[in-house]
């Protein structure tokens, strides 16, 4: 069977006769197998995925209009995704064995347009991490080469895309979790302006920055899903009331595009993602867009801001998990305290105690002001700057990394250097807008690059047909 690289060439195929639902999953199960080295899945739902991939091919076949818009997607989840009977643990040992209830709005809305889900795939520890090594099944390998990392917190989504085990992987992304990976993999990735999909079902780790993110090969898979899950929810009062505006992807003109100098020549860049990000930039020229240095001046300011922002509300929400209601409890605790105190002691590892230490101090009496305050007044010019910035311009453009996917373990002792690697896609997290990664070419090394697009809010409509426009694939 051939690579499918977008629905539309599945459905064609299912149309024409040349496969078949239950062929599709047979392939991709077998494409897991094969892929087991790289740890991007820590559960495959294999008989459901068959029995699905059955009915669906029955309901096809007594009526081909009544399928649903999704229907020959076969797609996979992140371990912080609720899927109602099914285990979802974010990684961590302190949910091992814990069952959702319920299945995430996303989930629902996939299955009512008939996906096909074939499993829930690896990710940095409750979505803390940009290498995918702090999940407590191990680390994902990234199939480029299995030496590197996959990125992260996305890193399962973005691995089983790139190794051809599913069509499409739902992901989350508080600071880049979606688009680092889908960059450090080759694959396209995009974040939704904040409240565009429901956080209902999604586990949270920064609840004002978490938004689904979706991963794919192609700009128009993209726009499919968005189309299915986006959307007004009952359940979760963040939700954007806005209307999403027209996906029609033919009509991309030409565009206004601003970078930040400062950015590119950041002394933080691999000489050679500088290089292409040059190159790309002066094709975008010669193809007729206006492409632009603006000045933008909080750029050091931001991973500070967005580190204390975020572990605050860490702090907060992983609260609940207390060995009390849900997940790994002690053994042979003396008292409610030492079952509180141990159960996370043994239930969370290093990256999520760190940062949720960092919050509660932020957080703390005589710190609040100089720390959680302040950030939040950055977090507001970083906002208004950059809205300011799409008033005048159609996009920024922006590196998706200052370098390549790095050796597995390489940043293990230097916490600060992971984060530093955040310094291009936290952004659009800090500004509630839309962004999108996708690959323009190798690395010297051979490994996968990738640039991103930020457009205002609730603009992704422009945004991907815009992106689809430079990522045009041959048939």
């Amino acid at each position: 069977m051939p690579k499918f690289t977008s629905l539309s060439q599945v459905k064609k195929s299912i149309h024409s006769g040349e496969t078949t639902c239950k062929e599709l999953v047979e392939y991709y199960l077998r494409q897991i197998e094969a892929t087991r080295h790289l740890n991007a899945y820590v559960e495959v739902f294999t008989e459901e995925a068959r029995q699905r991939a059955s009915d669906l091919d029955e309901k096809f076949q007594e009526n081909p209009a009544s399928v649903g818009k999704l229907f020959g997607a076969v797609i996979s989840i992140k371990d912080v995704i609720c899927y109602a009977g099914h285990e979802v643990t974010a990684g961590s040992k302190i949910l091992k064995g814990f069952k959702s209830l319920f299945s995430a709005t996303a989930v629902e809305r996939l299955l009512a347009e008939d996906a096909i889900i074939i499993g829930r795939v690896n990710c940095d520890e409750f979505a803390m991490g940009s290498t995918n090594e702090t999940s407590t099944y191990g680390p994902t390998r990234n199939a480029a080469d299995s030496t590197k990392v996959p990125g992260g917190s996305s890193g399962g989504s973005a691995v089983a895309v790139q190794a051809d085990t599913c069509l499409i992987s739902l992901g989350s992304d508080t600071g880049g979790s979606v688009r680092q990976p889908a960059a450090f993999c080759g694959v396209v990735g995009f974040k939704p302006t904040y409240g565009r999909i429901s956080r209902h079902g999604l586990l949270a780790y920064a609840s004002s920055f978490d938004q689904i993110g979706i991963l794919a090969n192609s700009v128009e898979d993209v726009a499919a899903v968005l189309e299915v899950v986006a959307g007004p929810d009952d359940f979760d009062a963040t939700c954007s009331q806005e209307p999403l505006k027209n996906l029609d992807l033919e009509n991309a003109g030409s565009a206004k595009i601003a970078y930040f100098d400062t950015a590119i020549h950041h002394p933080g860049m691999d000489k050679d993602v500088k290089n292409k990000t040059l190159d790309f930039i002066e094709k975008l020229k010669s193809e007729g867009h206006t492409v632009e240095p603006v000045k933008f001046e909080y750029l050091d300011f931001i991973i500070p801001a967005y580190y204390v922002l975020t572990t605050a509300e860490a702090s907060s929400n992983l609260s609940r998990y207390d060995g009390i209601r849900f997940g790994h409890r002690t053994e042979g605790a003396k008292d409610i305290h030492e079952v509180y105190k141990k159960s996370r002691t043994e239930g969370f590892g290093t990256e999520v105690k760190r940062r949720i230490m960092l919050g509660t101090f932020v957080l703390s009496a005589g710190y609040y002001d100089a720390y959680y305050a302040k950030a939040q007044q950055v977090r507001r010019l970083i906002h208004d700057r950059t809205r300011e910035i799409l008033k005048d311009y159609d996009f920024i453009l922006m590196p998706a990394s200052p370098t390549p996917a790095w050796n597995i373990g390489e940043m293990a002792d230097d916490p600060v250097a992971m984060y530093l690697a955040d310094i291009f896609t936290v952004q659009s997290n800090m500004a509630g807008v839309p962004a999108i990664a996708f690959p323009i070419g190798n690395h010297l090394s051979g490994l996968p690059l990738g640039v991103q697009f930020m457009a205002d809010k609730h603009e992704e409509g422009k945004l991907l047909a815009f992106t689809k426009s430079l990522t045009k694939r041959p048939e």
